[in-house]
C-alpha cells in the first residue's frame, strides 16, 4: 500500500498465498492521504477503530497509534503487519472492543464496519474520551456509509459532513460537540426465544453489539435449533463460529453432561456466548475461547462439531472460511464422532463434504435451508 508514510507491505491473516483479496481498500488510502494533506497533528493519543487488518496501524506506527477492534484475526494479522515492517513490539498498543478504551482521545480515526449496532456501540464507549479538539475521521467504500452512519456520528459526537468519493471511497468529518447529549447504551441487548426451538425454548439470548442478528433470532439457527443431535450422552461439544451461543447453549440444555466450547474470532460474539450460557443457568462444563476456529485443538479430541458458517468477509462473498472450518472440524473429531452444519441451499457445502469426510448426510431440509450431517471414519 503506497502511503504518505511510506509503503508498507500487507497480509491478511491467516496467509494464504492464494488468497487474491488485499490487506487494505481505497478508504484506508484516503484515509492516510487525508490526514497528510490536511497536517493533521499526529503527536497526541491517536485511536483507530476497526482497522480490519492493521493497514492503518502499520502506516501510523511511528505515531504509536492505539488500536481497537472487535475480530482476532484482524488483530493477529496487525500483529503479523507491524512485524513485517519491523516495527518493534509494544509500538502499538492493541485493545479489543472489550477492553476499557483510553481515558482521552486526541485523533479519533474510525473505519466504519459493516454493523452499524457495532458502530453506534463503539462510539457511546468512546465519547467520554473525545474533547472539543479531538479531531475525528471516519473512513469507508461509498456503499457502506449510509444517512444512518452519519447520523450515528452526528448523534453521539456532534456536527457530522462527508467528503467527496474518490475511488469508491469517502470519508466522515465529524467536530465534536461536548455538549451533545448522548442516548444512553442499549447494548448489550436481551430477548427470549420463542416457544419452538426445542430444548432452548424461551430461553434467553444476550448480544453484544455487531453480533449477528443482534435483536432477533434469525431464520437460520431457529431451523438449526429445531434439528440439533439429541441422545449423545456426554462428550466434548464445539460451537463453532458460535455468535451469540444459543446453539452451544441449546446443547448443553439437552445433554447435561456434555462439555461445550464455544468459539469465535469475535470478541463481541464470544463474549454474548458466555452471557447468554450464564444468563440461563446451564448446569454443565463450558469454555469460552477467542481465535481462529479449532487451530490450537488437539486431533481427535472432539465428539461433535456444529457450525453456522460464514459466508463473507467484509464485502468479499467467499467460502474460505467455511472450508477452514471443516477441515479443522474433520483433524479434531474423534473417529465416529460428527460435524452438523446448517447453510442455505445454494452455497453447496455437501460437495465440500464429501470431498473431506467420504460422507455427507440431509439431517433436515426446507426451500432456504439444509442441515447437513458429515462423520469421521
Amino acid at each position: 500500500m503506497t502511503t504518505p508514510w511510506g509503503d508498507p507491505a500487507l497480509a491478511r491473516f491467516p496467509e494464504d498465498p492464494r488468497d487474491r483479496l488485499r490487506a487494505w481498500d481505497a478508504s484506508d488510502a484516503y484515509l492516510l492521504r487525508h490526514l497528510a494533506d490536511r497536517r493533521i497533528p499526529l503527536s497526541g493519543t491517536v485511536v483507530v477503530v476497526g482497522d480490519r487488518w492493521g493497514a492503518l496501524v502499520t502506516a501510523l506506527a511511528a505515531h504509536h497509534p492505539t488500536q481497537i477492534t472487535d475480530s482476532w484475526l484482524g488483530q493477529e494479522a496487525t500483529r503479523a503487519n507491524l512485524a513485517r515492517n519491523g516495527v518493534e513490539p509494544g509500538t502499538v498498543r492493541l485493545l479489543t472492543t472489550q477492553d476499557p478504551p483510553p481515558d482521552r482521545i486526541d485523533v479519533l480515526l474510525v473505519r466504519v464496519p459493516k454493523s452499524l449496532a457495532l458502530l453506534e456501540d463503539q462510539l457511546l464507549r468512546l465519547a467520554p474520551a473525545v474533547h472539543a479538539d479531538t479531531v475525528v475521521v471516519g473512513t469507508g467504500m461509498v456503499k457502506e456509509i449510509h444517512t444512518s452512519t452519519l447520523n450515528l456520528f452526528e448523534r453521539i459526537l456532534g456536527p457530522t459532513r462527508t467528503s467527496l468519493a474518490e475511488k469508491k471511497a469517502r470519508l466522515i468529518l465529524c467536530t465534536p460537540d461536548p455538549a451533545t447529549a448522548r442516548p444512553a447504551n442499549p447494548w448489550p441487548y436481551r430477548y427470549s426465544l420463542p416457544d419452538d426451538v426445542g430444548p432452548a425454548s424461551g430461553r434467553t439470548v444476550v448480544n453484544h453489539a455487531g453480533v449477528f442478528c443482534a435483536d432477533r433470532l434469525d431464520i437460520g439457527t431457529r431451523f438449526f435449533l429445531k434439528h440439533l443431535p439429541a441422545g449423545r450422552g456426554g462428550g466434548r461439544v464445539v460451537d463453532l463460529g458460535c455468535g451469540n451461543g444459543v446453539v452451544g447453549t441449546a446443547m448443553a440444555l439437552a445433554d447435561p453432561r456434555a462439555e461445550v466450547l464455544f468459539v469465535d474470532e469475535s470478541f463481541q460474539a464470544v463474549a454474548s456466548a458466555e452471557a447468554t450460557y450464564r444468563a440461563n443457568g446451564v448446569p454443565g462444563h463450558a469454555e469460552f475461547r477467542v481465535g481462529d476456529g479449532l487451530s490450537g485443538l488437539p486431533a481427535d479430541s472432539v465428539d461433535l462439531v456444529l457450525n453456522n458458517p460464514p459466508f463473507h468477509s467484509h464485502q468479499a462473498t467467499t467460502d474460505a472460511t467455511a472450508r477452514r472450518m471443516f477441515a479443522d472440524a474433520r483433524r479434531t473429531l474423534r473417529p465416529g464422532g460428527e460435524l452438523w452444519v446448517i447453510g442455505n441451499r445454494h452455497l453447496g457445502y455437501h460437495v465440500q463434504l464429501r470431498r473431506l469426510f467420504g460422507n455427507s448426510e440431509v439431517v433436515a431440509s426446507d426451500p432456504k435451508f439444509v442441515v447437513l450431517k458429515a462423520v469421521k471414519r
